[in-house]
């Protein structure tokens, strides 16, 4: 074996000695597969029985034998030798081979027989790298979902072992079935469970080092169910028509993690129909039954004409009747009979005294009655009688005559009345009072007036008609009053509506929004300018010589009255105080709101806030109540209330079909850099006061607005709204990636209390050059209405065209106290009281006026005031306070009029009425 000198000649050792007797070498360890760590050498090792020498091969060439540690024995059981080789492998030597497999070794042993050889040893480098091939991703899933977290780890040798950690705890999958690690790295959840929620993060170890992953987050949702229906209400009205309603909750089970709200309607609401209690009636008496042995004779009757039912009384009185069938001649109980006689003389003069004292009553019933009606066909007005021509008695002053004849009441519609002008004028129509000196002056009275014709038909017509020439006619010529179907006295719609316009700029910024007036008996008005938030004290509702200060304020932070399920804030929160006055009269409170008006879709609530914070109910809109009365216009509710607070307007829905009124802006700016243009799209309630607020922050953000804004009619069909960029000119502008469609779900929409919705779009153009943006904004909800605005500016503001929106002017008369806050003059005002508070037999009294005012529902409210006519008019001055329609005020008089004159059996006959400036004197 000197040949193993070197590994120059290492192929000279021959591979097997000649056969001699003994066994071949048989291997008790060979070489095993090793991990060279870092830069640390490995040992190998071979021991072999019976062995003369044992020498190592490493890629197909022999190892000096310089490099061989050998150890020597003898096996005691068989006495035969045994040999034990070692050798180190460095890091040098593996990283130096470039074969085309790994660095391997083998060792061969020698004995008398032969030969043998052992396996091969492969020697690999050990490492692992920093970065995972796939990290674990965050996932939210449904509970009961399956949870599948991939996990690649980073390449190494040996092959690195993952293991599972969840919250920094180690995963055991052998203790829950429900967990699966051993598929290629990966975690499976069968079933996801709320405990399942947490942080996940794959491990990754071999000999060299460990890698950790990045945790990924799991949400276990739960989206909500709803619960069983509850039973169905009573029915609200206790007679007749009404409603009742059931309800349930997302409570089976309640969202949780971030899961869906239910879908659906928490309410339903259907018609229902109480049977009307019927109180009973006694039925006739029966016949007087045979005389009996005790002198007395029996009647009795039945409570069955008709019998009570549904809840109704029963009848008063007694069942059954007896009296003395023999004029006292029989002796009763024992008496004699001049005793029974003197009772039945006392009887007899009792009923003679009563009969006398009756006579006399009625006599001096039709003694009034007759002085009533001669004095009626006396006077020249009657109270049951208004001339609206009184209506017109602060436009100007004129004379007219008319030959009596007759009947005072009525004019003859054939005649043609001699009007003179006393004075000639032109301008805006201006009622005023005739009883106020101050404003009986030429300044306020004979201000300039439109082109004015006044024609009278009758003591009840009146018409004024403006036309666009500015000249005033001294002579009128007969005809008649002009009327139709659309001239209803309830109408909110002006006929000469007055608008103005009104830049951006001229919108206040304060955050306050708060108006506080001194008040006294006379009354007037507080309006809270650019809100439709105003409030009407009525004359009177302050005592006499007493001076309240009342404010009227808007809550702008977050309402703390949090509407429940898909209930909606439709309107601003409103106090009015202090609190703790009361008023002897009515006042109204004019709140607006964004509900599209339909008793099927919508079920409305005015709610209080307590002293406490806590909301109560006040009334539902259709609710029949003495206590307050709600007047719902299309964009305002009129409110009739005794006492101050917090008032807000809730909107129930009861079917998928209720619509939520959204007003749809575009707002436009540069932003910091040049060359982008920022398009903000609000979608607001369509109350001016959520638009306010929105032109203020813009405002001071720089904002102009582009386009006047539209009407969107948003249904609570649970779909969502779009909102999308569209037409940008290709070769001018672009806009941002994944930006041109942004789309809101149908709950922030909804639900969004009074923060108006806002999405940004950000277009960034290709040159300085371009300074004109045209493109389209298309807001649309999903299976609904869709509105498209066309923006066509300039994008440098010097050369900006302005857009103006339209809203009344009220910013300059936030408090108006007197006379002057009311459209009727308070002489007339008491004229019209009189006439309609007395009950009438023809009809024409005050639920006469509440029809032709559209006042057709719970009309108990106004029978509890002391002047029902009043208060009508009060909410007459609430709705018409930016139009004053006297025109419609005018035509319901002259309606009411015209109805009377056809009942009536007096024949129309002429009459002599006086000079009208004496009745303006005399405060008629």
């Amino acid at each position: 074996f000197s040949s193993l000198s070197g590994n120059d000649n290492s192929e000279v050792l021959p591979e097997s000695i000649p056969s001699a007797p003994g066994t071949l070498p048989h291997f008790m360890e060979e070489p095993d597969d090793a991990y060279i760590i870092k830069s640390n050498p490995i040992v190998l090792r071979c021991k072999a029985m019976p062995a003369m020498q044992i020498f190592f091969k490493c890629n197909g060439e022999w190892v000096h034998q310089n490099e061989h540690v050998s150890e020597e024995s003898m096996d005691e059981t068989t006495g035969l030798k045994v040999r034990e080789v070692f050798i180190n492998v460095t890091r040098q030597q593996v990283e130096d081979f470039h074969g085309p497999e790994d660095y391997w070794c083998q060792c061969v042993a020698w004995s008398h027989l032969g030969t043998s050889k052992s396996r091969k040893a492969s020697v690999r480098i050990a490492y692992l790298r920093k970065n995972f091939e796939q990290d674990p991703q965050g996932k939210e899933v449904p509970i009961e979902g399956m949870i599948v977290l991939h996990c690649r780890p980073p390449e190494g040798v040996p092959a690195a072992e993952v293991e599972w950690l969840k919250n920094e705890e180690p995963i055991d999958s052998n203790l829950d079935e429900n967990i699966d690690t051993r598929a290629d790295h990966n975690l499976i959840i069968r079933q996801a469970r709320l405990s399942d929620s947490g942080n996940y993060t794959c491990m990754a170890a071999n000999i060299v080092a460990k890698r950790r992953s990045m945790s990924a987050t799991v949400v276990v949702y739960v989206n909500g169910g709803w619960s069983s229906w509850t039973e169905w209400s009573n029915c609200n009205a206790r007679c007749g028509r009404g409603w009742q309603k059931r309800s349930r909750t997302c409570t089976n089970p309640a969202p949780l993690n971030g899961g869906a709200f239910c879908e659906g309607m928490s309410v339903q609401k259907i018609t229902c129909t109480s049977l009307c209690p019927v109180d009973g009636n006694w039925e006739v008496w029966s016949e007087w039954s045979v005389c009996s042995p005790e002198c007395e004779h029996l009647r009795v009757r039945e409570c069955i004409a008709p019998p009570p039912r549904n809840g109704g009384k029963y009848c008063e009185g007694l069942s059954q009747e007896s009296e003395n069938c023999t004029e006292g001649l029989c002796i009763q109980d024992k008496k004699p009979l001049h005793e029974i006689k003197s009772q039945n003389i006392e009887t007899a003069s009792d009923i003679a005294l009563y009969s006398g004292l009756g006579a006399a009553v009625i006599a001096v019933a039709v003694l009034v009655v007759a002085v009533t009606l001669y004095r009626r066909s006396q006077s020249e007005y009657g109270v049951d009688v208004i001339d609206s021509s009184a209506l017109t008695g602060g436009f100007q002053t004129f004379n007219f005559k008319t030959v009596r004849q007759g009947n005072s009441l009525l004019l003859n519609s054939s005649m043609q009345p001699d009007l003179t002008v006393s004075r000639t004028y032109s301008g805006p129509i201006c009622l005023q009072d005739p009883m106020d000196k101050e404003l009986m002056t030429e300044s306020s009275l004979f201000n300039p007036l439109s082109d004015i014709k006044v024609k009278v038909q009758s003591s009840f017509m009146v018409s004024l008609g403006v036309t666009e020439r500015a000249e005033y006619h001294g002579k009128a010529h007969s005809g008649t009053f002009p009327h139709g179907n659309n001239r209803a006295f309830g109408t909110i719609q002006a006929r000469n509506k007055a608008t103005y316009i009104q830049n951006l700029s001229s919108i206040s910024t304060t955050s306050e929004l708060k108006t506080t007036a001194i008040f006294g008996h006379l009354g007037g008005r507080l309006v809270v300018p650019n809100t439709g938030v105003s409030l009407l004290i009525p004359h009177g509702a302050i005592p006499e010589e007493s001076s309240w200060e009342i404010y009227l304020a808007i809550t702008q932070k977050e309402s703390s009255l949090q509407p429940e399920g898909t209930d909606v804030l439709l309107g601003p929160e409103v106090t009015c105080g202090p609190s703790d006055l009361s008023v002897s009269t009515p006042f109204a409170l004019t709140i607006p709101h964004c509900a599209e008006v339909n008793s099927e879709h919508w079920n409305i609530h005015l709610k209080k806030r307590t002293q406490q914070g806590k909301w109560e109910e006040v009334m539902s809109v259709e609710e029949e109540t003495t206590s307050c009365y709600c007047l719902l216009d299309p964009y305002a509710c009129h409110i009739l209330l005794n006492s101050f607070g917090t008032y807000a307007l809730i909107g129930e829905p009861i079917s998928d079909c209720a619509v939520r009124q959204l007003k749809v802006a575009v707002f436009g700016c540069l932003s910091c850099n040049s060359l982008d243009y920022n398009l903000r799209v609000y979608c607001m309630d369509n109350t001016p006061c959520a638009f306010q607020e929105v032109v203020s922050d813009e405002k001071l953000q720089g904002g102009q607005l582009l386009e006047e804004p539209k009407l969107l009619h948003f249904k609570g069909n649970t779909f969502s709204l779009q909102i999308s960029v569209l037409d940008i000119p290709p070769f001018l502008w672009r806009i941002k990636p994944f930006t041109a469609c942004q789309e809101v779900p149908f709950s922030r929409v909804w639900c969004s209390s009074q923060k108006p919705l806002h999405c940004a779009f950000s277009l960034e153009r290709y040159t300085p050059a371009t300074t004109q943006l045209s493109c389209k904004i298309c807001v649309r909800q999903v299976k609904g209405h869709e509105q498209i605005l066309q923006i066509q500016t300039s994008i440098l503001e010097n050369e900006r065209e302005t857009i103006t929106f339209f809203a009344h002017d009220d910013s300059n008369f936030p408090a108006q106290m007197g006379p002057k806050a009311f459209k009727i003059p308070y002489s007339i005002r008491q004229r019209i009281c009189a006439t309609f508070d007395t009950p009438n037999a023809k009809g024409k009294d005050w639920q006469m006026l509440a029809q032709k005012n559209s006042i057709n529902r719970n009309l108990s409210y106004f029978a509890t005031q002391s002047s029902p006519s009043a208060v009508i008019l009060d909410l007459w001055e609430a709705r018409h306070q930016h139009d004053g329609d006297l025109d419609s005020l005018a035509c319901a008089l002259e309606e009411i009029g015209r109805t009377h004159s056809k009942i009536s059996d007096i024949t129309e006959t002429e009459i002599e009425e006086p000079d009208f400036n004496y009745s303006r004197q005399n405060g008629l």
